[in-house]
């Protein structure tokens, strides 16, 4: 068990942590439940850079790493639809886009390929960061209230998620054909 894989299963351990801060009503509540999401966010950049620099990239890491950051994202969009801050479909949509590209995943798997994540997977999952993390913070800071920022963040990342499940679908439909 290295670093880089400690790392990950951290991640999977905050997830509940930030979980019960968000959703229950604690004072700054939401600033505890950001800080744990950052903190488990950056742990995401942090493993996958530590297993490439030290070369102890695993088997163990190359599984759980995808699972670690889609528990994260799940959890926090289930909890988001929960308090009534972002509509159903948003949910529905960005989970409909990683359930798919894991099965996509888990068939090459099957064939002893592992797909690695593209650039637009990358900038899927920074701008679905960007937009929970404002999101969780709009009630806090006027600003980011009156202005729409983390709606129009949470649009951002549902259309980079579609573009990013189109070009995996692409992809393997090329390299399937």
């Amino acid at each position: 068990m290295n670093l880089p894989n400690k790392l990950t299963i951290l991640r999977i351990i905050l997830i509940p942590v930030f979980v019960v801060l968000l959703l229950i009503n604690l004072p700054y509540g939401d600033y505890l439940a950001a800080a744990i999401f950052i903190t488990a966010a950056f742990t995401d950049s942090l493993d996958g850079y530590l297993a490439r620099r030290w070369q102890q990239v695993t088997r163990l890491g190359i599984i759980l790493d995808p699972l670690a950051d889609k528990l994260l994202i799940t959890a926090a969009l289930i909890s988001l639809v929960e308090l009534g801050r972002i509509p159903g479909w948003i949910a529905i949509v960005i989970l409909g886009r990683e359930f798919a590209v894991s099965g996509l995943r888990a068939v090459k798997a099957g064939d002893g390929i592992i797909i690695p994540a593209s650039i637009w997977g990358k900038l899927k999952t920074l701008t679905q960061i960007i937009a929970v993390l404002l999101i969780i913070l709009q009630n806090t800071y006027h600003y980011i209230t009156t202005l729409p920022i983390g709606r129009w963040a949470m649009y951002i990342a549902v259309l980079v998620t579609i573009i990013s499940g189109v070009e995996y679908f692409y992809r393997f439909r090329l390299e399937f054909d």
